[in-house]
């Protein structure tokens, strides 16, 4: 058998025994992503001074203000569709707040979203959902939290990288 083969192998039985030992396999693993990802996000927001929340790398790109915004817009958008539970009622954020204001409001994002996914499971993956002007199933708006996360914080990353200072993942223990 050749390596790739083996390891190809090896991975197929890995994920078979985890979704034979996890009832809720997916929204399992959501929720375990969750905690890392709220610290890493947060400790970045953090992370970034208050002057510089106006820095965007380049004129195309959003000013890490609007990438915290964003995130907390996504994660409460999200977790509603996700959870099927009202979105939390917040005050509109604008590009201009505070970093203290963004950050609190980060902070709540993810604590509704560990409230709201602590109700799911995956009875529901394939219930239709819109989402991005799309039909599709409910493990798209899964996957989409997942992956933006995912997304945001490497750009998170980048932006305090550009700005002399390290991310939270690189930062020494």
């Amino acid at each position: 058998m050749k390596p790739m083969s083996v390891l190809i192998a090896l991975l197929a039985s890995s994920a078979v025994l985890f979704a034979q030992e996890t009832k809720n396999p997916v929204s399992t693993v959501l929720k375990e992503i969750l905690p890392r990802q709220q610290k890493n996000l947060v400790a970045a927001a953090e992370e970034m001074p208050a002057d510089k929340y106006s820095y965007k790398p380049t004129e195309g790109q959003m000013t890490f203000a609007h990438l915290t915004m964003h995130v907390t817009e996504s994660n409460n958008h999200l977790c509603s569709v996700i959870s099927d539970s009202p979105a939390p009622k917040v005050a509109e954020l604008k590009e201009t707040d505070g970093k203290d204001k963004l950050v609190a409001a980060l902070k709540a994002s993810f604590d509704f979203c560990t409230t709201a996914l602590a109700k799911v499971d995956d009875s529901r993956l394939g219930d239709p959902i819109e989402l991005f002007g799309r039909k599709g199933p409910r493990a798209f708006a899964m996957f989409a939290l997942a992956g933006g996360w995912a997304d945001h914080y490497g750009a998170a990353a980048m932006y305090l990288r550009l700005n002399g200072l390290l991310p939270p993942t690189a930062q020494k223990k």
